[in-house]
């Protein structure tokens, strides 16, 4: 990853070639349609989707998209993922191919379901402290 010092997912892309600001675009608008609820940031210097806690971050490194739905995204989808390389919480897109915009989607859905039922069960818990 380039030493990008951004402060918007905005500047974060435009700090790379025009190539490889095309596949940030992508991943971005793809994250966007699965999670539009989901606010925008920079989170350990990486373009983050946040939605009661992190989302999925992603990155633009130097022959590979790196994407981060967290070790039970990647758990969830591990046969589909299995052709990529990668690690509990990431898997790596490279760049001569084409972005698996589909799978990214499903698994930010799947993603955002977690959270959401995650903060649900946390609302509900505070409800029945309050009693």
């Amino acid at each position: 990853m380039q030493n990008v010092q951004a402060n918007t997912i905005d500047e974060y892309i435009a700090a790379f070639p025009p190539a490889i600001q095309k596949l940030l675009k992508q991943v971005r608008e793809t994250i966007h349609k699965a999670a539009p609820k989901a606010e925008e940031k920079i989170s350990y210097a990486m373009p983050t989707f946040y939605l009661h806690g992190n989302l999925v971050h992603f990155a633009a490194y130097k022959n590979h998209i790196g994407f981060y739905p967290a070790p039970q995204g990647i758990e969830e989808f591990k046969k589909e993922l299995a052709k990529y390389e990668g690690g509990k919480g990431s898997v790596q897109f490279p760049l001569d191919e084409p972005l698996p915009l589909t799978l990214v989607s499903r698994i930010v859905k799947y993603r955002a379901l977690q959270n959401e039922a995650r903060a649900k069960e946390k609302e509900q818990s505070k409800a029945k402290k309050k009693k």
